[in-house]
């Protein structure tokens, strides 16, 4: 009760709470003093002084958004003097606004015009006349996706520190002087900015000053009081599960009426809190593409041409059929999707298992998170994500490695940012690129790529050296710490600078900061950087042994945070589209576990472990597997060694692959099944705090396209399994039965809007924020004595290069959806290898130059970025996302013997001057 006081504003006594200002308290209690500048999610400016009151005792007016209430303050709000200020101030800010409402987007949700109305302050009823040179200021329209009118611009500030405040970016700010103010990027146009399109600034806009450019219509302009509906639903593209509000209209096409979105901004509730990225916001428009597959296709005489459905099904059942008949069912794999939801994910694993009689179902985690699920259960008990995202602002320490944060998780960035910028966190990162995050670090250290063991194992010898271990942590609540102890007391930075290129003294900087962080509040946060390595489980397990070490773990504002890449392979995983594990993470070697699913599906099934994807191709190769089911995937562009996964396809017996576009791998198959996208659907995603979330069918499907689940089922009753699901819900209740850790996330539960996180075993239980509060999930935390030992392949004198790959913020995945949008193309169209400055020198080539980088394993023709002196000398970055120079024709595809995961993350190649 201490923090609360009261107050009396215009005689009405209310309660506030102590920190709040004036005029936030007196929202809350539901009186409009008028603002126009003032915005919950930035800090107080005051720019427009429509929201000056009176406090008895005190002379004068104040603006009530900078004035924190106090204990029996007595406040006037509204008289007529104060009217009349707001009044002539109104007038003042409408003599410097080009009012031409008729004509603006914002028509009908403008803040200014509301206030106008409101103060009967029409074009005849105001006494100051235009400023002539406030209505003549530019318009700049060079932005990929939003325009600035500086004539309709209030100058209330609410962009400009959204950008930097809530964003963490700073692009923005006040430039020019006097009449000629206006807000700018610092060059000459916008698009020269470093502005990547968020859009934060459009949302906190009060007016129609910055607006976006309409890519969801051919519309030119359309209001938001023209807006038919808005619909909650979950961003399709990385882990964070951005919740969007997704608006739709009618629109009359050739075709005839139909919804179509129209806009899209961020939802003001968690995980995202009304932040996006580009991708989200700006490109969810491949779903209207014209080359949607439409209608089922087979192919026939070498070319896939268009069927009916029952044609499609019997065939692709009779193939399967007759494939298992004759070769076992083990001759028949699967590849589920991290983009399809929990239901299908559910369902298609349960289909090779149950129907098909194989447990060779794998998903695309095996390329990013397989040594993470691996690593962390063995170590923890758990293979997610031990925090929750909101968490990552609060901490007092970070430790980013293998993640670049900015550009694959961009609004978690903002909070890594927001910690350092306004809450004095201290940042540590540790990438051998020298990513946006260095700025705020307070250490980078600079690893060779492939040394993470060494490195990590170098921090803990100096905190156990230096004392720093959190002794009482390590006795109650861990085992095995002598055996890692052991390992890690040889090594001495000193002995391991030249092997991990980092300098002692910054690997003890390093260690001293994060051992000793307040509250042991320290949050290690990790991605494909650690986890893409022939020794990723180990890195896993290193990172793990470090927070326990310290006692930075089953607490708020701390723990091991792996960064999922897709917006459902967390729940992939969960839902057992894994070849060893059954739903939950049930082992598919447990008699146990065996019994209680074939119970729960009535039929016998594997008990052998089954093939991840690089050993389902290299079976193909060898003639093992006889028919692939892709759903979702694209292993032509993602998987390592393509020209080898290209001729594992292309020896399959028959292939089916289910999509919503004739992807690169689709272009082989057999069978090709349309698919609905997730703005034609319902059913939910697992995002990477373990958090789900649902998503909503907004939009109409294009043709014949169905619901994953449904194409699934229809094969499995073509197979004579008589499955009935009639809805999502029937799917959810099954889930909820069989998976402990979803036992209580009913679909009422999240129809309701509840959004909870795993595990949440009973219908009565809260979800859980963090994990291993009190004690580990496998009871005491397991160290692990982890060596270091090298990459698979290193460079050489034929291979002098190494090779690392990623993803960048304006593409997603294999580019099927980001590269069929109309602006994220317009950012970066193809793709490149960023070479250091003096290895651009060394080569005799210039920006923009073609070359050839050549593996082992294949060769691509890419232009050259020089980055100046953000990579190492022999180090060069190849995104993933474009087909016409996939890097992963150059990637190895050895594998992690635990995980399985393959080494994308580091091989040897050349680059040679395209004459």
């Amino acid at each position: 009760m201490n923090d609360i006081v009261k107050i009396t504003i215009d005689g009405e006594a209310i309660q506030a709470v102590k920190g709040e200002t004036i005029l936030e308290a007196a929202m809350r209690h539901g009186i409009e003093i008028p603002n126009l500048c003032y915005n919950k999610k930035v800090s107080h400016t005051a720019a427009c002084r429509l929201c000056v009151v009176k406090i008895d005792g005190r002379p004068n007016t104040f603006p009530s958004c900078t004035i924190p209430v106090e204990e029996g303050m007595s406040i006037t709000a509204f008289d007529e003097d104060l009217e009349k200020v707001r009044r002539m101030v109104l007038d003042m800010t409408l003599s410097n606004h080009n009012d031409d409402c008729i004509s603006c987007t914002k028509d009908g949700s403008c803040e200014l015009q509301d206030l106008a109305f409101r103060y009967s302050l029409g074009k005849k009823e105001r006494k100051l006349p235009p400023i002539w040179e406030e209505l003549h200021k530019h318009t700049d329209i060079s932005a990929n996706v939003l325009k600035y009118n500086a004539s309709k611009c209030i100058q209330c500030q609410r962009c400009v520190k959204a950008c930097k405040e809530v964003q963490g970016k700073g692009h923005l700010s006040f430039v020019n002087r006097g009449i000629d103010t206006t807000v700018g990027t610092g060059y000459k146009q916008w698009r020269d900015s470093d502005c990547d399109g968020c859009g934060e600034c459009i949302q906190i806009c009060p007016v129609g000053a910055i607006t976006e450019k309409q890519i969801y219509s051919d519309v030119k302009r359309i209001r938001n009081k023209d807006i038919e509906k808005t619909c909650v639903t979950t961003c399709p593209y990385c882990g964070v599960g951005c919740q969007l509000d997704i608006a739709v209209k009618k629109m009359h096409t050739d075709k005839g009426v139909k919804d179509s979105i129209i806009k899209v901004s961020g939802t003001e509730q968690g995980p995202n809190f009304g932040k996006t990225c580009v991708k989200g916001r700006f490109g969810l428009d491949f779903i209207t593409r014209d080359d949607r597959l439409k209608k089922p296709l087979i192919r026939k005489e070498g070319n896939l041409v268009e069927v009916e459905w029952d044609e499609a099904i019997c065939y692709a059942a009779g193939k399967l059929s007759e494939i298992k008949s004759k070769h076992g069912a083990n001759s028949i794999a699967g590849l589920s999707s991290a983009r399809c939801t929990n239901e299908e994910n559910y369902l298609f694993q349960k289909f090779i298992r149950s129907v098909i009689g194989t447990n060779n179902v794998d998903h695309c985690a095996r390329l990013c998170h397989a040594s993470t699920v691996a690593g962390l259960a063995t170590t923890l008990g758990s293979g997610a994500m031990t925090n929750s995202i909101a968490e990552v602002e609060h901490a007092k320490v970070i430790l980013v490695t293998g993640s670049n944060t900015t550009e694959t998780h961009p609004v978690i960035a903002t909070l890594i940012k927001r910690a350092v910028m306004f809450n004095g966190a201290k940042l540590i990162v540790v990438d051998p690129r020298e990513i946006e995050l260095a700025k705020y670090a307070t250490l980078w250290l600079r690893q060779k790529s492939g040394t993470d063991v060494a490195w990590i194992n170098t921090i803990m010898n100096v905190i156990i050296e230096e004392g720093l271990e959190n002794k009482e942590f390590i006795d109650s609540q861990t085992e095995n710490y002598e055996a890692m102890k052991k390992i890690v007391a040889t090594y001495k930075p000193e002995k391991y600078e030249k092997i991990t290129g980092i300098p002692a003294e910054k690997i003890r900087q390093a260690a001293r900061l994060y051992a000793t962080a307040e509250g042991n509040q320290g949050s290690i946060i990790y991605s494909m950087g650690i986890t893409q390595h022939s020794n990723g489980t180990d890195n896993v397990k290193s990172l793990a042994n470090l927070a326990m070490l310290t006692g930075n773990i089953g607490k708020e504002n701390s723990g091991v945070n792996p960064l999922r890449g897709q917006n459902n392979v967390q729940g992939a995983c969960d839902m057992g589209a894994l070849p060893n594990v059954y739903p939950g993470y049930q082992k598919v070697l447990d008699n146990a576990a065996q019994s209680k699913f074939e119970a729960a599906w009535k039929t016998k099934l594997s008990p052998d472990l089954g093939l991840t994807i690089v050993e389902i191709m290299n079976a193909a190769c060898k003639g093992d597997v006889k028919a692939l089911y892709v759903m979702g995937e694209n292993p032509i562009i993602s998987d390592p060694n393509t020209n080898h996964v290209k001729e594992a396809i292309e020896s399959l017996d028959f292939f089916i692959c289910q999509d919503i576009f004739l992807t690169e791998t689709a272009q082989l198959a057999d069978v090709v099944f349309p698919a609905t996208s997730f703005a034609e659907k319902e059913g939910t995603f697992t995002n990477t705090e373990r958090r789900i979330l649902p998503i909503a069918n907004i939009v109409d499907h294009p043709g014949e396209a169905r619901d994953d689940w449904r194409i699934i089922q229809s094969l499995a009753q073509g197979l004579g399994k008589f499955w009935n699901y009639a809805s999502i819900k029937d799917i959810m209740d099954e889930i909820n039965t069989v998976t402990p850790q979803y036992g209580g996330i009913t679909y009422d539960r999240i129809q309701n809007g509840e959004r909870l996180q795993w595990p949440c075993p009973t219908p009565a239980h809260a979800g859980t924020v963090y994990l291993h509060k009190d004690k580990f999930v496998r009871g005491k935390g397991l160290f692990s004595a982890v060596e270091h030992t090298p990459s698979a392949e290193l460079p050489d004198n034929e291979y002098p290069f190494v090779l690392m790959t990623g993803r960048i913020l304006f593409h997603y995945h294999t580019g099927t959806m980001t590269r069929k949008t109309k602006s994220l193309p317009k950012y970066v169209k193809d793709g490149y290898v960023e070479m250091s400055s003096a290895d651009v020198e060394a080569l005799g080539v210039k920006n923009g130059d073609m070359v050839n980088v050549s593996s082992r394993r294949g060769s691509i023709d890419i232009r050259v970025v020089d980055t100046g002196k953000k990579l190492r000398k022999g180090d060069v970055f190849i995104p993933f996302h474009f087909a016409e120079a996939a890097a992963n024709k150059l990637t190895n595809d050895v594998i992690d013997p635990i995980a399985k995961i393959p080494e994308l993350k580091v091989c040897a190649c050349k680059i040679t001057k395209i004459k």
